[in-house]
């Protein structure tokens, strides 16, 4: 049983779109890709037919995905969002309570995650020890390099 997928209107048609171009670009290149191989003789040691096969594999792998994934997407409703605490889609500044630095980060679901676009994942260490938190508020978060402390700046509704 596949679980709910929450994303935006935007992360949403980013799927679609990538769906639309492997089932009608790049499974055409595969299935060519197997037939110029096939007929260039003996499968049995033809390098270049079982490599085929292997993309081909996974391709299909991936549109089956992209195609659960769609299907068990569901929109946020963004006129619902509240900013009064860290939650999916607000967009929170912090600072680092040890190094006085500020960072600012959008809350995602996890397929539109982006680092260098400040979006992080709702699934992170530092967007899960965030959610729920108000301004003003602190927060120790477990991260590879250790704990860090975290005092919520500013929430707003991530723009997307």
């Amino acid at each position: 049983m596949s679980s709910i997928n929450y994303v935006t209107e935007a992360g949403l048609q980013k799927m679609k779109d990538e769906l639309q171009q492997l089932e009608s670009v790049e499974r055409p290149k595969v299935i060519n890709q197997i037939a110029e191989a096939r007929d260039k003789g003996d499968l049995s040691e033809n390098a270049e037919y079982d490599a085929a096969k292997e993309a081909q594999g996974h391709l299909e792998t991936r549109i089956a995905k992209l195609k659960t994934m769609i299907a068990n997407s569901r929109i946020i409703d963004r006129s619902k969002l509240d900013t009064s605490s860290v939650q999916l889609l607000t967009k929170v500044t912090v600072r680092n309570v040890k190094t006085k630095a500020q960072m600012t980060y959008s809350i995602v679901p996890d397929t539109e995650a982006n680092l260098k676009e400040g979006k992080i994942a709702l699934s992170t260490p530092i967007a899960k020890g965030l959610l729920g938190k108000k301004v003003g508020e602190q927060v120790e978060v477990k991260v590879p390099a250790g704990v860090m402390t975290f005092e919520v700046v500013e929430i707003a509704l991530a723009i997307q």
